[in-house]
């Protein structure tokens, strides 16, 4: 469902379900970081938040475009593994509530930008699997340097991609992360590594806007390319 040019795009964006405190209250509820609504609407998009209730694919004709946000460990069954000692923090239910999500909007031709968490679930969903503990495979902690601490990432990215014409064929931004992709799912095109060949972007080959990337760029409020790229692209559908 394009906007027409008078109106901003609308652009889903999922949420966590998590304890929350505000005022006298601690109570759960469905919440995700604030710089992911003020990315979308600094790029022009109006941000509305679909929470892992009551899960509805068809909301997806009410959207112009959909932000897979980033957040826990993505639960093993999901992928049929072994869960690893450092896998912790699941979220089963939001795991298949994305899941359904992600698989619509491919069937809409809806843009979809994944994020961190959100590019392993676009692998998940369409077949792929995760690499649970990146430390056993890459020797160090610079994905997630410290709880709570952004490390960063330098990318080279694959020319003549989506990826290469949004962001040119190097990159860096903010990553925070110990879950990687491992083996990539059938019709996911890796189109950036990290100097560790850790996957850094994805996209869903034979798809207009499909794109995932695993560091945070909507921590970088100077540089809303990835962003900017998705809103424009609501204009094409």
């Amino acid at each position: 469902m394009a906007s027409n040019g008078s109106e901003r795009p609308r652009i889903g964006i999922t949420t966590y379900l998590e304890p929350a405190t505000w005022g006298i209250w601690h109570r759960e509820a469905a919440l995700v970081p604030r710089v992911y609504l003020d990315a979308v609407a600094a790029a022009g998009g109006t941000p509305l938040l679909l929470p892992p209730v009551g899960t509805d694919p068809s909301v997806l004709g009410l959207l112009d475009g959909l932000v897979i946000a980033g957040g826990c460990d993505v639960d093993p069954g999901a992928y049929d593994a072994t869960p690893h000692r450092e896998t912790v923090d699941t979220r089963p239910d939001r795991d298949h509530h994305e899941a359904v999500l992600i698989r619509e909007a491919l069937d809409r031709e809806l843009p979809l930008l994944a994020v961190c968490r959100g590019l392993q679930m676009l692998n998940v969903a369409l077949g792929g699997t995760l690499e649970q503990h990146l430390p056993d495979v890459v020797a160090h902690d610079r994905h997630r340097p410290a709880p709570a601490v952004f490390g960063r990432v330098d990318v080279k990215v694959e020319p003549g991609t989506l990826t290469a014409r949004i962001l040119g064929e190097h990159a860096t931004g903010s990553c925070y992360h110990h879950q990687a992709l491992d083996v990539v799912a059938p019709g996911l095109k890796v189109t950036a590594r990290a100097d560790d060949g850790t996957v850094e972007a994805a996209e869903v080959e034979g798809k207009k806007f499909a794109l995932g990337v695993q560091w945070h760029p909507e921590e970088n409020p100077e540089d809303l390319r990835l962003f900017t790229a998705l809103i424009r692209s609501t204009n094409d559908v």
